[in-house]
C-alpha cells in the first residue's frame, strides 16, 4: 500500500508519513554503507564521525549536544572510536585546560568512503525518478534539512553524512 499523498502544503500528517517512508529507505542505505566499512563501526558511531567531519573539532559536551545524547554516552562512544584510531583527543588551541575531539586521518577517510558508497546508492534511486519530481525533491529536502538545523552536504562526494 503506497502512502497517501499530501493534499496541500499544510497537510502535516501526510507529509510526515511520506518523510517516515523515505527515512526507512535512507536508513537502509545508511546501514548498508556503514556495514561495508566492516564490523568496527556502528551507525551511531558513524554519526559521531560525521558530526566531527562537518563541524570540526568539538568539546565533549558540545558533541553530545549535537548527537542528542548524554555526555557520558558520547564519552563511551568517543572512547571506542579513540581505541579504533578514528578520533583523537587534543588540547584546545584556545585553552590548554579544554580537550577537544577531532577526526584522525583514518576517521576522515572512513567518513568519505562511507559517504561515497551512500551517495552512489542514493543516486541510483534518484535516477529512477522523473526529472520534474527530482527538482521538487531538492527544494523539499533542502527546506527539511534547514528546518532541522542540519548543515548541508557540500562538495559532492567529500560531503558529510549525506
Amino acid at each position: 500500500m503506497s502512502p497517501t499523498p499530501a493534499t496541500g502544503p499544510g497537510d502535516v500528517d501526510a507529509l510526515t508519513d511520506a518523510v517516515l517512508t523515505a527515512s526507512r529507505v535512507l536508513v537502509a542505505v545508511s546501514v548498508r554503507s556503514v556495514a561495508a566499512a566492516g564490523d568496527r563501526l556502528t551507525l551511531p558511531q558513524f554519526r559521531l564521525l560525521v558530526v566531527l567531519h562537518t563541524r570540526g573539532p568539538l568539546k565533549h559536551a558540545t558533541l553530545a549536544e549535537h548527537l542528542g545524547v548524554t555526555p557520558s554516552t558520547a564519552s563511551r562512544m568517543v572512547d571506542r572510536l579513540v581505541a579504533a584510531a578514528l578520533v583523537q583527543r587534543r588540547h584546545s588551541p584556545v585553552s590548554r585546560r579544554e580537550v577537544v575531539l577531532e577526526l584522525t586521518d583514518d576517521g576522515a577517510r572512513t567518513v568519505r568512503q562511507v559517504t561515497s558508497r551512500r551517495r552512489r546508492e542514493i543516486a541510483k534511486i534518484v535516477a529512477k525518478m522523473p526529472e520534474d519530481r527530482r527538482r521538487a525533491l531538492v527544494e523539499a529536502l533542502a527546506a527539511f534539512a534547514e528546518a532541522s538545523g542540519e548543515p548541508a552536504v557540500v562538495g559532492g562526494p567529500e560531503g558529510g553524512w549525506g
